[in-house]
């Protein structure tokens, strides 16, 4: 038997422990998708409408530089979530996303989310903290890459050049 966009919803990691009268009332603004390896799934600077709970499969975070175009910034697999500028005005993405392979998740309805957390302020509340804690963990793994990136060499610190 399918599994149902509510039993795909509890069974995700982002929301592990909330309760099933608001996976109920997320699952409505919710749907399962499957994307192919190499599909684009955002454009930065485009509009910000929902977002993803990636069930299997991996998708990259990008950005662009001048000069050398797309830069990963961090791929995403299995049990993680894609998008929170619905989340936050204007709504633009910060970042593009591709599917390295196939990805099977479910994407939720932004702007219908978004009514839900203005109608029951304790699911707001719930949503926003479970957003926040992912968006803490993606900024620490940042500054630890950047830290790698600039640390300076061995040898000024105590070693031999």
């Amino acid at each position: 038997m399918a599994e149902t966009t509510f039993d795909l919803l509890k069974r995700h990691p982002f929301l592990e422990g909330m309760p099933d009268e608001h996976l109920h009332r997320l699952s409505v603004w919710a749907h399962g998708s499957i994307l192919h390896g190499g599909a684009r799934v955002l454009d930065e600077g485009s509009r910000a409408d929902r977002f993803w709970l990636i069930l299997d499969g991996h998708v990259r975070l990008e950005t662009h530089l001048p000069g050398p175009g797309d830069v990963t910034v961090e791929t995403l697999g299995p049990g993680t979530v894609l998008g929170w500028s619905w989340m936050f005005p204007p709504y633009r993405w910060h970042f593009s996303a591709t599917a390295v392979d196939l990805v099977h998740a479910v994407v939720v309805d932004g702007g219908g989310v978004r009514r839900l957390c203005e109608e029951d302020p304790a699911f707001g509340y719930e949503l926003t903290r479970r957003f926040m804690e992912v968006v803490v963990d993606r900024l620490q793994k940042t500054r630890m890459r950047l830290l790698d990136l600039y640390a300076p060499p061995d040898w000024l610190i105590g070693g031999t050049p």
